[in-house]
């Protein structure tokens, strides 16, 4: 495989990652924007870097500072994380190697196919993650977890209190639950 042929996988396992996958299920513009600029711009510079005597402990020391520089910007979600992440290392891969090979664009392949996997609308449908404030303290784990189910309608399997505020009478609580099955729906 050409150097050539490498770099023009990497954009093509980009655009697959950013518009075919990603960009379908979550639906954000400007992160489409940030992974594709991102994975480019690496490429552009590991592919630099690879043909320099530097070698891959600064393009590595390059990935790190990115990522954090990135991250602090702005809030993201972990699956964003995820798909950032997957945009660097189709960048270092793309552009780091020295001699262009088979190994490498399999590894695209594999963190594309993995991301369409994993992050797949069916994928752990049912599973689902958010703070909540109630308008009550409750101190009780049991009491906690039994108020939670009756106004989620999901079995709770983990609730880690944020913050009680007797004052004001209310719980911040983040909840980790599973929402019933159209058959337990049904039933109930």
């Amino acid at each position: 495989m050409t150097r050539y042929a490498l770099l023009a996988l990497d954009l093509v396992a980009i655009s697959v990652l950013a518009f075919g996958v990603y960009f379908p299920r979550h639906r954000r513009r400007d992160l489409v924007v940030a992974y594709l600029g991102v994975n480019v711009g690496v490429l552009a510079v590991a592919t630099a870097l690879a043909g320099s005597t530097v070698g891959a402990g600064l393009g590595l020391g390059l990935f790190g500072v990115l990522s954090i520089i990135r991250l602090r910007s702005t809030e993201l979600t972990q699956h964003e994380v995820a798909y950032y992440f997957s945009a660097l290392a189709l960048g270092l891969l793309g552009g780091l190697s020295t001699t262009p090979s088979a190994v490498n664009a399999a590894l695209m392949v594999l963190i594309v196919a993995v991301m369409a996997v994993v992050d797949h609308p069916r994928m752990l449908r049912r599973y689902r993650q958010q703070t909540m404030v109630l308008d009550s303290a409750i101190t009780a784990e049991t009491a906690l977890v039994a108020h939670l189910e009756r106004l989620l309608g999901a079995t709770v399997h983990t609730a880690i209190v944020q913050r009680v505020d007797l004052v004001n009478d209310t719980t911040c609580v983040d909840v980790r639950y599973e929402l019933a099955s159209v058959r337990e729906r049904v039933a109930a």
